[in-house]
């Protein structure tokens, strides 16, 4: 019992404590490592989400800029159904004169 006891003593202290020691490091460094990664990340995605923000703020101003105000459009639209109800009297008048030779 005494060998039996010697050997599992041995085998612990060279093979056990070693092997839990690495596992134990190994471990730590990927916790060590992954936070470290977590940060990059996050002040990565920071970054892209700020200038993000911004180039969409470019992007609203430049349509302020160069797009049709609400007036021009009512404008735009009052000409358009002037020439539109114009096209339509054109059009009665000349149903008019078709149905007139018709009946003729």
């Amino acid at each position: 019992m005494n060998f039996l006891s010697q050997d599992l003593v041995w085998w612990i202290t060279v093979i056990d404590l070693p092997a839990l020691g690495g596992l134990f490091w190994m471990n730590w460094r990927g916790r060590r490592e992954s936070a470290e990664e977590i940060s990059h990340l996050r002040d990565l995605t920071d970054t892209r989400h700020s200038q993000l923000r911004e180039a969409l703020l470019a992007f609203k101003l430049e349509v302020a800029k160069t797009y049709a105000s609400q007036g021009d459009m009512k404008d735009l639209e009052t000409r358009l159904t002037a020439h539109l109800l114009r096209i339509e009297s054109k059009l009665d008048a000349t149903a008019l004169k078709a149905e007139s030779l018709r009946i003729s």
